[in-house]
């Protein structure tokens, strides 16, 4: 095994000199990849309805294609999905990753194609160890195996073998050979339809193995890791896998995980390294030398265009190139990709944080905030400002979620936060003075509402018992996978369905 550690870390640390490339000419790998999108698409139905073949710069783009949202492309899905091809993309589509739907109940079905998995999802994994190895010369995470917690999947027509169903599942049922033999548990164990069930079975199966790197979703890796903890008796992880060294994160913000994770893995030798993916592709891995900042991954076959936060809610919202972005402005990220995505709006909002080479931070959804009075408040201020509360009063959080309280009587409103802590705060009152504070100091239309508690008042915070989280995401059947808990919106009724949950709530 050693000697497989060197071969495949020597593999991984030659990608570096193409990611080199594309961070010293940014625009013109852009521009390539706009060519080479059009060019290919050109003959489907989609670039002969959009007259692709006359496309040759962005201007005309923009001008033959408006920015398209889920609804403008599920006839094409759904057509796609009863086997009809050449719509979208001129290969087969026969995979379709299904969005976790935070925002509503519907699923959406995102199509991949073979080009979308090998030269963006599984380019992005390898980057990924390439980076992560070319930082960490003595690294030794090739000598054991990868968890990957996938979700799972169904069958939509068993004679050209297409199927639906979470992102990780597509990627286990797909993964080249090299991965697959790193990979635990077994294909039949991670592709479990029952959740629960799933993590049974995988802490019978995982603790036995030599676990040196773990890659999933902080929240549902953090329940697997507890369960595993509990069952063999342990307050450790380094005691069940003492050789495991990096924890690849995506999905959410690690932010409010990071102390839990802290908590149950005393390694000095452990490292956390963030990703930037969806279904809809790979967008970044965290440069480990700008840590928290995101490597704007531009050779994947994605074309990036940007809308201000003036522009989100429009039916076709102005955009820039990349070229033209500021600095720590709020983006919404509109892509169009070898997926057959075209100038495709995901709902992710990013900043960007440098230029030469462009890093970005995730900094929320379009529709993740609240604005009930104009505060403007996104989840980046959200989560740095519970960050301050808890160093401050040794707090840990598990999960949160927050919402306005409307204007009533005359009366100002507020917003009313659900927090479920592993370590709760001695003084309730303190934490709630310093979430707010922090959240006046970061945000200045927040701090212009809170004065004189005119149009909003001080925050009202609850303390969920431990469980309460995860019983509502059971009740929603939204357990594991790529689901989330949405942790701000301008409406109550997640925040009211968790209230129910919450017994003796005066």
């Amino acid at each position: 095994m050693p000697i497989l550690n060197s071969i495949f870390s020597w593999f991984m640390k030659k990608r570096m000199h193409q990611i080199e490339l594309f961070t010293k000419y940014p625009i013109e790998v852009q521009n390539e990849w706009f060519e080479k999108l059009i060019n290919t698409a050109k003959d489907t139905e989609w670039g002969k309805l959009h007259n692709y073949s006359k496309i040759d710069n962005p201007i005309n783009f923009k001008e033959s294609v408006k920015v398209q949202s889920y609804e403008d492309i599920k006839p094409y899905v759904d057509r796609l999905m009863k086997g009809e091809q050449n719509l979208l993309w001129p290969t087969e589509t026969k995979w379709f990753a299904k969005s976790s739907g935070t925002t509503d109940n519907r699923s959406k079905f995102i199509p991949l194609t073979k080009e979308a998995l090998e030269e963006c999802h599984y380019k992005g994994g390898k980057d990924m160890l390439s980076i992560y190895c070319s930082k960490n010369e003595n690294t030794e995470i090739f000598t054991g195996r990868t968890l990957m917690m996938g979700g799972s999947s169904q069958p939509i027509n068993t004679s050209n073998n297409s199927y639906h169903g979470d992102l990780s599942s597509i990627i286990i049922k797909n993964l080249p050979f090299w991965a697959e033999m790193l990979r635990t548990p077994d294909r039949e164990t991670a592709l479990m339809s029952n959740f629960e069930e799933k993590l049974e079975k995988m802490a019978d199966v995982c603790a036995q193995e030599n676990v040196t790197s773990i890659s999933g979703v902080p929240s549902w890796t953090l329940v697997l890791l507890n369960k595993i903890l509990k069952k063999y008796n342990k307050t450790d992880i380094s005691e069940v896998w003492p050789n495991l060294e990096v924890f690849f994160h995506g999905g959410v913000s690690f932010t409010p995980y990071r102390d839990q994770f802290n908590a149950i893995i005393s390694s000095t030798n452990m490292h956390y390294m963030e990703t930037y993916n969806a279904s809809e592709g790979f967008f970044g891995i965290e440069d480990l030398e700008h840590p928290g900042e995101l490597l704007l991954m531009l050779d994947y076959g994605i074309y990036y265009e940007f809308a201000s936060a003036s522009e989100w809610d429009k039916k076709n919202p102005t955009t820039i190139q990349l070229d033209d972005v500021e600095l720590n402005t709020n983006y919404a990220l509109i892509i169009s990709t070898n997926g057959g995505l075209w100038r495709y709006k995901i709902g992710d909002t990013v900043q960007i944080t440098s230029k030469y080479p462009f890093r970005i931070k995730v900094s929320g959804r379009t529709k993740h905030f609240i604005n009930a009075f104009g505060e403007e408040v996104i989840i980046d201020n959200a989560e740095q400002a519970l960050k301050h509360a808890c160093d401050v009063t040794a707090a840990i959080i598990e999960e949160y979620t927050a919402a306005p309280i409307y204007l009533t009587n005359n009366k100002a409103g507020r917003h009313q936060w659900i927090i479920e802590f592993s370590k709760k705060p001695n003084d309730l009152k303190q934490f709630s003075n310093l979430l707010d504070e922090k959240l006046r100091s970061i945000n200045s239309d927040y701090d212009a509402k809170r004065n004189g508690n005119l149009a909003l008042e001080f925050p009202d915070v609850i303390i969920a018992p431990q469980g309460t989280f995860y019983k509502w995401m059971k009740s929603r059947n939204k357990l594991g996978g790529q689901n989330k808990v949405p942790r701000l919106s301008n409406e109550r009724k997640y925040l009211e369905e968790i209230l129910r949950l919450i017994p003796n709530l005066s």
